[in-house]
């Protein structure tokens, strides 16, 4: 696809004020490692990912986006604290034709500060200030409050797996929540098989079922076996914790009310505490640099459709009306800017060593798309 004179200007100005604050320019291989970087990046992208074999450095993947890229080679000899910028193409494949194109200029600003509350500040007032001039409409959330939440919860731990897992599916979360809640039925296929599963044992049914065809051996499906059972077996959620979770999942209103209400629910979710009170730090740190937090859109499930390595705060920026999704749904346009935290990702390819991190991209393509529509 043909970038733009446009959007290229627009990228340059762009990245410019990104280093004009002291970030250090990087660029990251249009060719990346596919293993690691595909496992990182979640279902979604790995999905769209352009994936290539290389004969002497096996999978490869043209670049998704820069964030991980960037996060490696700062874990591997990068000081602290530290900003970093880029620009560059990123590929996504897509499935239909639309607003999302399969390639498209990207430019980025990275933040690595163990001050994560005035990290997150900085960053998001920096993508205010400029986007400014074509009256985006903001929004934020926090993922970082409904993995707590999830952690608190008085079930197993394989339950709570499930759920952390699926986050990120709002669909399969909330099917999954409404089954371990006891708000829907089981399915039929399902209790069928349970039915089956209890008859006798595994080891005795896998022997029944006759020649094995496969690569999951014998001792894994006794196991799944034997896990499908106990879960089957694990009581229903407690309704009020069942209840304040899906009163979390709905959580949307400006930043300061979202906080009052969290205060409210806190003492029944105490698990949350620690995650609230960097939102309420993250808050006084946003108004310092001028962010008018009483009417700055919050919603607690928002980034549940962005890249998996989010952990905390979320945001994206977008035109009124259209889809704030990272990377658009079908037949809608696009967030032009988002980004967030994702402290866990630089502790898995830190190697031992972890700093918190948050960052952001903007499209200079959709941005110098409305400048023109503006002027």
């Amino acid at each position: 696809m043909t970038i733009t004179p446009e959007a290229r200007a627009e990228a340059e100005a762009l990245f410019a004020a990104f280093r004009a604050t002291g970030a250090a320019p990087v660029e990251a291989d249009v060719l990346q490692p596919a293993g690691t970087l595909l496992d990182l990046y979640g279902e979604d992208i790995r999905a769209r990912a352009y994936v290539t074999q290389d004969p002497l450095r096996g999978e490869m993947v043209l670049r998704p986006d820069f964030t991980v890229p960037v996060v490696q080679a700062h874990m591997a000899d990068g000081a602290e604290p530290a900003r970093y910028c880029y620009m560059g193409e990123v590929f996504r494949k897509q499935d239909h034709l639309g607003p999302r194109a399969s390639e498209y200029l990207q430019v980025g600003f990275e933040v690595f500060d163990r001050d994560a509350p005035k990290a997150d500040a900085e960053v998001f007032a920096l993508f205010a200030r400029l986007l400014s001039p074509i009256g985006l409409k903001a929004l934020t959330g926090d993922i970082g409050i409904l993995l707590a939440a999830i952690e608190g919860l008085t079930t197993t731990p394989r339950r709570k797996a499930a759920l952390r897992r699926h986050v990120w599916r709002p669909r399969r979360f909330r099917a999954l929540l409404d089954r371990f809640a006891g708000r829907a039925p089981m399915p039929e296929g399902r209790l069928h098989l349970l039915n089956h599963l209890r008859s006798d044992t595994p080891e005795a049914l896998i022997a029944a079922a006759g020649p094995q065809i496969g690569l999951r051996s014998a001792e894994d499906i006794a196991e799944r076996a034997r896990a499908l059972v106990e879960d089957a077996e694990t009581p229903t959620l407690a309704a009020p914790e069942a209840a304040l979770l899906y009163d979390l999942l709905g959580l949307a209103a400006p930043c300061d009310a979202a906080l009052a209400h969290l205060r409210g629910i806190q003492p029944l979710m105490p698990a949350i505490a620690p995650a609230v009170d960097r939102f309420e730090a993250r808050l006084i740190a946003m108004r310092q640099h001028g962010v008018d937090t009483a009417s700055l859109p919050f919603e607690a499930s928002h980034g549940r459709s962005t890249l998996e390595y989010y952990d905390g705060f979320v945001f994206s920026f977008h035109r009124n009306g259209s889809a704030a999704v990272d990377g658009g749904v079908d037949g809608a346009e696009p967030p032009i800017a988002s980004g967030g935290r994702y402290d866990a990702l630089t502790a898995i390819l830190g190697q031992g060593r972890s700093i918190p991190a948050v960052g952001g991209i903007i499209r200079p393509a959709l941005v110098a798309t409305l400048k023109g529509v503006d002027a």
